[in-house]
């Protein structure tokens, strides 16, 4: 019997359109596809690359911390936070793009060519600083997390193995097999929308929640607030992600290191914008199913306090189930995984191009020992955070500090970089984008004073 008679007895339907059918279309979870979007969905998915990882970066396990303890501690009152950080997050990430693309520099090697020196070094000493402190933080979160798998693996042999991996993906893999890894890694966030998708939620509260902000302006919330601020809109993200474009380009053939105000095409730039604001899209989306998972589980069983990503994870257990445990358990280590690399890339990245280094994911080891030297240590030293039993919240809490004073005076920069005519030439900001750089800086300002007062006083 020949597929389209099979098909037409199955479902009776002519075999002429079932022909049709599969000739246009293709057969996927038992349901026919078009071929032509399987096309558009392939095209989109090649464009996306940079925005992507850089977005699921963001969703480190500190990062899941926070928005655990935002769902847990306030339930849904705190969905609004989502989509209130989303455009501040695109608009950002999109200055630092289009500045890698039209400069064909780092972030940091634009800095050091159109400000003094001296701000670049403290800018980028307490990147390095704050980036090893997060590492330490991210690698003991994601043994812990690993151990609620797998019990009979001790926490030191998972940590080495996960410090182990992290380092040999950086130095001992070609930059093109690298991206590849880190753009698939990403999807590993939609384990938490699963996660929220399997519990029986009030989607109608839910909803409401999401679009009319709830505050009561108490310190409390004030706190969590800027805690999601500081997590959301990170200084490495900034790094990373101009860098990146910078790879990008080396690895299409294109000649770097100098302005490419007239070689940078629309299409380039309209490509960059998809990869942005769908990397910050699937960011906040991941944020936003977080803190309704939480809040729809643990506050609703007063369960209103978490310190780190595998409590939140083991809190859920006994309420959601062994599904939704795993899944949450399998996100912390997944996303640990991808940020990990990141946070060491970026501090590199920055370290490297301040003191005028060698430096670049495209080369080998041999070719740039000073930039996967600080990678090393780096790694090193957040491993020895864990080894040596200092404790990983504070860890957290340091480099909360530490990136609430650099921030604002890296988007400072930034936003006044972007908005220079000389440098980025038709790809300037226009007038709203710069406003909003603006306004986002000072946001972000009063954000790192907050954060600083609160946990220094």
């Amino acid at each position: 019997m020949s597929s389209a008679k099979l098909f037409e007895k199955m479902a009776g339907a002519p075999a002429a359109v079932l022909d049709r059918t599969i000739n246009t279309s293709r057969y996927i979870g038992g349901v026919f596809v078009s071929k032509k979007r399987l096309g558009h969905a392939k095209n989109y998915w090649k464009s996306l690359g940079p925005g992507l990882v850089t977005g699921a970066a963001d969703d480190d396990p500190s990062g899941i911390t926070t928005y655990s303890q935002a769902g847990a501690a306030y339930g849904f009152n705190f969905l609004w936070l989502a989509g209130f950080t989303f455009p501040f997050m695109a608009f950002v990430q999109e200055m630092c793009a289009r500045i890698g693309l039209v400069t064909g520099r780092g972030l940091a090697a634009n800095i050091r060519q159109y400000f003094p020196k001296w701000v670049l070094i403290l800018a980028t000493s307490l990147l390095f600083f704050a980036n090893s402190l997060n590492i330490g933080a991210d690698l003991g979160v994601m043994a812990k997390s690993a151990q609620l798998i797998f019990p009979n693996l001790t926490f030191t042999s998972l940590l080495l193995a996960f410090t182990i991996f992290s380092l040999a993906l950086q130095i001992f893999t070609t930059y093109e097999k690298y991206a590849k890894y880190l753009k698939w890694l990403a999807l590993v966030l939609l384990s938490y929308v699963f996660s929220a998708l399997t519990l029986n939620l009030d989607w109608g509260m839910i909803l409401q929640k999401a679009v009319i902000p709830t505050i009561s302006f108490s310190k409390d919330q004030i706190f969590l607030i800027t805690a999601v601020l500081g997590t959301t809109i990170s200084p490495y993200l900034f790094f990373w992600q101009t860098s990146q474009e910078v790879e990008e380009q080396i690895l299409g053939g294109k000649t770097t290191l100098k302005l490419r105000q007239e070689e940078t095409t629309k299409k380039e730039v309209s490509n960059m914008r998809v990869d942005v604001w769908s990397g910050m899209f699937l960011s906040n989306l991941v944020m936003f199913f977080i803190i309704a998972a939480c809040a729809g589980t643990l506050n609703a069983a007063g369960i209103t306090n978490i310190t780190s990503a595998q409590q939140a994870a083991e809190a859920l257990r006994p309420i959601a189930g062994d599904e939704v445990y795993i899944l949450f358990a399998l996100g912390i280590i997944g996303t640990g995984l991808l940020t990990v690399p990141i946070l060491a890339g970026s501090a590199s990245y920055a370290l490297s191009e301040t003191f005028g280094w060698k430096f670049g994911l495209y080369r080998r080891l041999k070719e740039a020992n000073a930039f996967y030297g600080v990678i090393i240590i780096s790694t090193a030293i957040g491993l020895g955070i864990n080894l040596l039993g200092f404790d990983p919240i504070k860890a957290l809490i340091y480099s909360a500090v530490v990136n609430g004073l650099i921030a604002p005076v890296v988007l400072v920069l930034i936003v006044l970089m972007s908005s220079n005519r000389n440098i980025m030439g038709n790809w300037v900001n226009n007038k709203f984008v710069t406003l909003l750089g603006w306004i986002i800086t000072l946001i972000m300002a009063a954000a790192g004073i907050a954060t600083i007062v609160s946990l220094l006083g």
